[in-house]
């Protein structure tokens, strides 16, 4: 047998499906068909204009070669105050990392935390590269079934007592829904006491209806919280995120991202740092993510689509449609091939309850919503 044909055991990972979805969609789109985009979790708004316009002026200034592994001084030390000005905190910049996106995080965080066969847990529904990353590295995601009376996040008496890591995420992706301070640090201090890694995802941070998502910082310092510009900053395509990690880890991390990454790209740093200045722009990207919450909230059950969580954060509907089908994916081609309109469907986030759960995005603009609202109302009245 010859050597090209080799893969691993490792690298047989599941297809993230909501990319599939993007990629029907798009060539529905290519064939001249006019579809409304709801899978996608990403703004339909541009990079803040201060950041295109501090990057451009940069690119006129000099090469933008290699960073240091751990990245740009001045980024981190603005990261740092992020988190006096959102949380009150006082982080020392020699904590964060600068990443490429959120992924290059997570990798960074596994890798440095775990050995290979370790059982890691997550709360389902989750994001779905969690198990995936996880897997290709030779870990075990272990899937923590939640329920819809703990707003679908986990609680720290469910964790089993063999985890070497816990992840979670508040604002979560699919549903939306944030840990309240007592819940995390329920959650924090189980782990703390079996010796069990914690890892936040707080991606969403910065995109709440209501009180503001808490950080797992202010609860403990001996946690790897994970964050991203791609949300609430609206930069997905710049792949540029951060880290903060122990002070003890930091020489483990920038080894590492030494060797895998190098750097996080010099012009989206160069950018990132111009955004968190933007905070005008921003905000009003929020005020039009809260009128589609709302139309959202409204406009999903008059559809048909009743069984809803409403979120506290993110920019995400998940709804239970056991009702309509067993069969999500079927469901979500259904609605792309006769109404027009892009969703994703469970699977991607539980695989054993998903095939009876939809997730619905309302990051794009509010006319985009209100259409795919109307189409959907109609291909569910003509079912």
């Amino acid at each position: 047998m010859s050597g090209a044909t080799r893969l691993s055991r490792r690298s047989q990972v599941d297809p993230f499906i909501v990319m599939d979805v993007m990629e029907a969609a798009r060539a529905a789109e290519a064939a001249g068909r006019s579809i409304v985009h709801m899978e996608v979790g990403q703004p339909g708004t541009p990079a803040p204009a201060n950041a295109r316009a501090g990057l451009a002026r940069a690119m006129e200034d000099g090469a933008l070669g290699y960073t240091v592994a751990l990245g740009l001084p001045e980024l981190r030390a603005r990261i740092a105050r992020l988190y006096a000005d959102w949380y009150g905190l006082d982080l020392d910049p020699a904590r964060v990392v600068v990443t490429a996106g959120a992924s290059a995080g997570f990798l960074l965080a596994f890798t440095a935390l775990f050995d290979a066969g370790d059982r890691v847990g997550l709360g389902l529904p989750c994001y779905p590269s969690y198990r995936q990353i996880l897997r290709a590295l030779s870990l075990t995601p272990v899937g923590l079934e939640t329920r819809a009376a703990d707003r679908f996040q986990p609680v720290s008496g469910d964790l089993p007592a063999d985890l070497a890591g816990l992840i979670v995420a508040s604002p979560a992706n699919p549903t939306g829904t944030m840990l309240d301070r007592a819940s995390l640090a329920a959650l924090i201090e189980t782990c703390a006491a079996r010796n069990t890694a914690f890892i936040s995802d707080e991606i969403y941070h910065g995109i709440q209806y209501g009180p503001r998502a808490v950080s797992a910082l202010e609860v403990s310092d001996d946690v790897y919280v994970i964050n991203s510009f791609s949300k609430y900053f609206s930069m997905t395509g710049w792949r540029i995120g951060w880290m903060v990690v122990p002070e003890t880890h930091i020489r483990t991390i920038e080894r590492l991202a030494q060797n895998m990454f190098i750097c996080a790209p010099h012009a989206s740093q160069v950018a990132a740092l111009h955004a968190l200045d933007a905070t005008e722009e921003l905000d009003a990207n929020l005020a039009v993510y809260a009128k589609n919450r709302a139309l959202m909230l409204d406009g999903l059950p008059q559809a048909g689509f009743a069984q809803i969580a409403p979120p506290d954060g993110a920019f995400y509907v998940y709804a239970d449609v056991s009702d309509l089908t067993d069969d999500s994916r079927a469901l979500a081609a259904d609605i792309l091939d006769k109404a027009g309109v892009a969703v994703t469907p469970g699977l991607d986030f539980d695989a054993a309850r998903g095939a009876r759960t939809l997730r619905f995005s309302y990051a794009r603009a509010t006319a985009d919503i209100e259409e795919g609202l109307a189409r959907l109302h109609r291909y569910m009245a003509a079912r």
